[in-house]
This record gives C-alpha cells, structure tokens and sequence, in this order.
C-alpha cells in the first residue's frame, strides 16, 4: 500500500539511498551527479528535512520503503519570495506508471498554495523526459524557456525546458 508523506529527519539515510539510485539509473535528470555525492552522509539530509529549513520534501512509500521524492524549495530573497520550486522529483523505476508521480506533484502543489504568498512554481525537466513532461503539463505547468546543452553527462549534451505553473490560474 503506497503513503505519501512530508520527510522527516529520521528518513535521511533511506532519502540518501534512493538518490543515489536516481543519480545512477537517471543522470541525465539532475544537475549533481553520482560521483559528487556517494560520499554524503545522511546527516545533509537530517538537517534539510527539520522544520523551518525553508524546504519541504514528500516522500511515497510502498510497506514503509521510500519509492519516490519530490521538494519544494521557497525562494529565500524578498524579490523572488512569491515563488517555489520544485525539484529532485525521481520515482524507483519498478514503480513508476502506478500514478506516484502524479500524487506527489500533487502534494507539492497542495503545499505551496498552503503557503502564503507563493504565486509561481518552477521547476526544469530534460527535453528527452517526455513523461515527466506530460506530467507536468497535465497539471498546467507550461514550458517558458529552453536551454540548449543544460547539462553535460560524460560526452552527452541535454536540453532543459524551465516551466512555471501559476497558482492563481489553478
């Protein structure tokens, strides 16, 4: 049975578990990589996952193992304090097409429009992804650039579409 709930502290080391799996399986959908980060200690997400952090991260969890993440990030400068957004989304590849994306784009939707004064979410996804774009799109993010070569993996170039998704139209 799949729970969907806010992290908390004590799910650091099985947080650092699953994405250090995204950071191998999909490399190409995030600006860390692997390498960068096997060395981390669950303590980073200790303290990232304790209240007031300026951060929220939800976790879907199927008999208690967390299978996919997603956080939402408030932006901290007075200008930029109407906006959110939305990274490390990555769901287990022996769970994905079971809806959990969907409902945990739906929770971090939930929860900014829970927050007072956030207006806009952002978030950026591989060209390639088209999944995950048909996902966002279908909660009425729409793309408003394009970065040609966003990323580099080994030899390999990847485009990125930024999308915004405006709460007031939601």
């Amino acid at each position: 049975m799949f729970t969907t709930r806010v992290l908390t502290p004590s799910d650091g080391e099985s947080y650092l578990q699953l994405r250090l799996q995204a950071l191998q399986k999909n490399p190409e959908a995030f600006a860390s990589s692997y390498e960068e980060e096997k060395e981390q200690l669950p303590d980073k997400y200790v303290t990232r996952f304790q209240a007031n952090s300026g951060s929220v991260t939800f976790g879907v969890l199927n008999n208690g193992e967390l299978v996919g993440v997603v956080t939402l990030v408030k932006e901290r400068l007075i200008k930029l304090q109407h906006r959110a957004n939305v990274v490390a989304m990555y769901v287990s590849p022996d769970y994905r097409h079971k809806g959990l994306g969907k409902k945990l784009l739906s929770e971090v939707i939930q929860e900014a429009k829970n927050i007072e004064g956030i207006e806009q979410l952002y978030l950026s996804v591989v060209s390639t992804n088209i999944s995950a774009k048909h996902l966002y799109k279908s909660f009425h993010f729409e793309v408003y650039g394009f970065e040609k070569r966003a990323l580099k993996v080994g030899e390999n170039y990847y485009d990125e579409e930024h999308m915004v998704l405006y709460l007031n139209n939601v």
